[in-house]
């Protein structure tokens, strides 16, 4: 049996017993990755629609494709987006593609800082973009009114396309490439064996495959459901508006899209008249109880009132729209993710089983990009680029929990339109203490502002009146693109933490044990990390592991607790992805055990040079540094609670200790550290003075610094790699080490900016030598003891061409006497010194200071500049 749809023919009624890659949903993201192999030469390939190909959320979307988003890989996968689009429609392919460009608005101030910061932030790209005034939007686009903007950026590439056509010619040359496209067939269960995919049960059949893509959109949730074990796919249906008009005279088929952020809405050229949505500050979740039976081509209950929030703001920028005729409301159901990132990559829970989905509304935007890469990653078996803030493996159970996403997913959808300050990428919005410290209580007691990071609040300073400048029930910094308010809340806490003793609540961070009866944990992780493990008990080992290209999968502190049991720390990101990394190399025969156990204890860091006093007067060991020395280890009591692995390590390069604390032991141990600290002026200090810390000595932090395409000799810790013992990576490593390198991370201090009246870097800055752009920052902040502003960022080598240039002499040319740096923040440059080793007057402190924590902190750095 044959059924056409959307012009192509496709096969119901059965299906193949065996294909290499099964695909579940037809729609943009399935059909991409479908072409994509087939492009490549893989043609066992089984794409499985529940209903008809396009019939999901495709059919009704908006069809803009804008390339610029919140993070540079999101960017570059919308790029290869518009790029394929293009390419099609020189072949003849025909998807609607239209290079009208985008012009994005502004009302403020602060939103054209934002659009400047992009605007640089886009050569690295290779994008253009431009930044114009309220008559040049005028001029490009008549139909809008001007007079209320502060400017505008224009983006020359982008473009709309026809959504239809799209998922029509990729699913038709998938198909002329030997592509099987298999519509009314419903997933009934993927099929696992050893926590690897091993083939699925259909409607029609099963069917064994070796690779499962779950591009099933809004029903990607429940079809994570029917694998064991299940797998997250943290995403939950909201309604979708948008209007659109009868033909208007006025408007041209090759308008620009019109994007007013501060307004919320956008809109477009449709079939001769206005195509209007947007993206309201609270979204109604549907679909809660589960998605009705065949809910294909169906749209929701119209809601005027609702969409009235939308309309007005379009009928203001658009005046011609006031007099329009309403051809339709449509409000079509679209999923949304906890932090309005997509969701890519392999599961962390099943081998083989690789999810696209979450696209938050822009599926046409950038689902052909991330279909290329999904594709590329199932052929190579790692991904080619970094997915780190799209990785599925950002996300822990909490995040799967329906009413939280019903909750969540509330604010998340306004996200595209909300002015997302730098300072304030932790997540912000929706529920809150739901995931905390057991010493959240006492913390909240003494003035902490929180911020978010995989779900787990914590404090990121302190003060003791928020009221002027925040609302104090939220209890969450405030954004801003200059000096932030709470610039003398941090300042005093890095001096508490250089000059005398603070507590920092590391709790959030991710804990692991790793144990074996013999020497298979030794041996297992000697194969993991590029550092020596096979150390004396109580030692610390700072250690990365690696991939086969020798990039950082994760940068982790591993403990020698006995012959065979090992502790291991990592960044709180890391708990999901480092413990999938941990599980994916495990030896077959079950002989190493390994076990999550970051709930089970808190962890108190004790930062600065009285550390050492106080905890002597609450412990009958010895904290000298002869006995207890830097890097080592050792179980402690500590007033009257024990079992307490006590870590000669700050994370921030002064001298202390982290204090690993059964949980229920947490709160006596922070009470009796706090009344013993008051003779040496002990206070507590959050993530921010942590921070600067280690940004000024110069420690990379992964995820930030690190990640999958950074290897140690481009960081500067290759002296933690012992090249004499294998492990993964160790070839592409010793590679590296034989020709060069092409990128190198440095550290900056910017020469001549002025922290009050200048914009801050945030990262995400370009690195410019000698007027060449050769790479971004990552980390940023200013450096109390510099006093000066200091950002890190990977510079690349590069030749006249723009290409990378392999070199063993990288240092020489980062620090070559006739090179000149600059940094440049939204299009104003500062000069900045590069260094790749630690500042010295980073190490010292050359005038002690006591900076006493302010009342109150004055307002700085809301208005236009700063």
């Amino acid at each position: 049996m044959q059924q056409a749809t959307l012009g192509v023919t496709y096969q119901t009624g059965s299906v193949p017993h065996q294909a290499r890659v099964v695909i579940c949903g037809g729609g943009v993201m399935g059909c991409s990755i479908a072409y994509h192999l087939a492009e490549a030469g893989w043609t066992d390939v089984l794409v499985l629609e529940q209903g008809s190909i396009g019939c999901g959320s495709s059919w009704h979307a908006s069809g803009l494709v804008g390339q610029i988003k919140n993070s540079p890989h999101a960017t570059r996968l919308c790029i290869e987006s518009v790029d394929l689009y293009k390419e099609l429609e020189d072949q003849g392919h025909s998807v609607g593609w239209k290079g009208v460009g985008s012009l994005n608005v502004a009302r403020t101030e602060d939103r054209m800082i934002l659009f400047e910061r992009q605007r640089v932030q886009t050569q690295g790209q290779g994008l253009e973009c431009y930044i114009i005034s309220p008559e040049e939007a005028k001029n490009i686009c008549p139909l809008i009114r001007h007079e209320d903007i502060k400017g505008a950026q224009w983006v020359p590439g982008d473009g709309v396309v026809s959504p239809t056509d799209v998922v029509n010619t990729l699913a038709n040359l998938a198909k002329q490439r030997g592509v099987k496209i298999i519509e009314h067939c419903q997933i009934q269960r993927i099929l696992t064996e050893k926590y690897k995919v091993k083939g699925v049960e259909t409607s029609m059949g099963s069917i064994k495959c070796e690779y499962f893509v779950n591009c099933g959109g809004q029903w990607a949730r429940e079809i994570g459901q029917k694998s064991r074990p299940k797998v997250r796919v943290p995403l939950h249906s909201c309604e979708h508006y948008h209007i659109l008009t009868k033909p208007i005279e006025e408007v041209d088929r090759l308008m620009p899209v019109v994007r007013d952020y501060d307004g919320r809405v956008y809109a477009r050229e449709w079939g001769g008249g206005l195509l209007g949505g947007g993206f309201e500050l609270e979204a109604k979740p549907v679909f809660h109880e589960g998605i009705p039976e065949k809910f294909e081509f169906q749209l929701l209950q119209e809601d005027w009132d609702h969409f009235q929030v939308l309309l007005d703001p379009l009928l203001h920028r658009f005046p011609v729209m006031e007099q329009a005729h309403v051809q339709q409301l449509t409000n079509g159901p679209e999923s949304f993710t906890p932090d309005g990132d997509w969701i890519v990559g392999e599961s962390p829970e099943v081998d083989n089983y690789f999810v696209a989905a979450g696209m938050n509304s822009a599926g046409f935007a950038g689902g052909v990009g991330v279909g290329k890469r999904i594709a590329q990653w199932i052929m190579e078996g790692e991904p080619s680029t970094d997915f780190s803030s799209l990785d599925i493996r950002r996300f822990v159970d909490l995040h799967n929990n329906k009413r939280y996403l019903r909750d969540r997913v509330t604010y998340t959808l306004g996200y595209h339109a909300k002015l997302m300050y730098p300072n304030l990428r932790d997540e912000a919005t929706g529920p809150t203490r739901l995931r905390t410290s057991v010493l959240h209580t006492r913390l909240m007691d003494a003035g902490a502002i929180w911020g978010q990071i995989m779900g787990y609040e914590r404090a990121m300073y302190f003060t003791p009146d928020t009221d002027d400048y925040m609302d104090s029930s939220s209890k969450r910094p405030q954004g801003t693109f200059c000096k932030p308010n709470w610039f003398d809340y941090v300042e005093a806490e890095y001096w508490g933490c250089k000059e005398r003793v603070c507590l920092i609540d590391m709790s959030s961070f991710a804990k692991f044990e790793i144990k074996s009866r013999n020497q298979e944990a030794t041996e297992y992780l000697q194969y993991l990390c590029s550092n020596d493990i096979n150390k004396p008990l109580g030692t610390i080992i700072h250690t990365g592991m690696h991939n086969l290209q020798g990039g950082y999968e994760n940068d982790t502190s591993v403990i020698r607790l006995d012959e065979n049991y090992y502790f291991m720390i990592s960044p709180t990101s890391q708990q999901t992805r480092g413990l999938n990394w941990l599980h994916k190399k495990l030896p077959k025969d079950s002989s190493v055990q390994i076990r999550d156990v970051t709930s089970l204890y808190a962890g108190i860091n004790v930062v600065g040079p009285r550390a050492q006093d106080l905890l002597a007067e609450l412990t009958d060991a010895s904290t000298k540094k002869a006995d207890f020395p830097i890097m080592s280890c050792q179980e402690i009591d500590v007033g009257h609670a024990s079992g307490i692995r006590a870590l000669r390590l700050t994370h921030s390069g002064e001298d202390g200790f982290i204090l690993y604390i059964p949980s229920e032991l947490t709160i006596h141990v922070y009470d009796a550290l706090m009344r013993a600290g008051r003779d040496y002026g002990i206070m507590n200090a959050g993530y921010y003075a942590l921070r600067i810390l280690r940004m000024e000595k110069f420690f990379a932090y992964w995820g930030l610094d690190l990640s999958t395409h950074t290897t140690p000799l481009e960081c500067g810790r290759d002296f933690r790699v012992r090249f004499d013992k294998d492990f993964i990576g160790r070839e592409a490593l010793l590679k590296q080490r034989e020709e060069g390198i092409s990128k190198k991370l440095v550290h900056f201090t910017l020469v001549d900016h002025d922290k009050e009246t200048d914009l801050w870097p945030w990262g995400g800055e370009p690195i410019l030598r000698n007027g060449q752009f050769v790479g971004t920052t990552t980390s940023s902040g200013y450096g109390y003891s510099l006093q000066k502003m200091v950002c890190m960022g990977f510079v690349k080598h590069l030749n006249d061409n723009g290409e990378d240039v392999v070199t063993k002499n990288m240092s020489d040319y980062i620090l070559d006497k006739n090179a000149t740096y600059e940094i440049d923040i939204a299009g104003k440059r500062f000069v900045a010194r590069a260094r790749i080793h630690t500042p010295r007057e980073a190490l010292t402190t050359s005038e002690p200071l006591f900076i006493p924590v302010p009342a109150r902190s004055p307002i700085s750095g809301t208005a236009s500049r700063c």
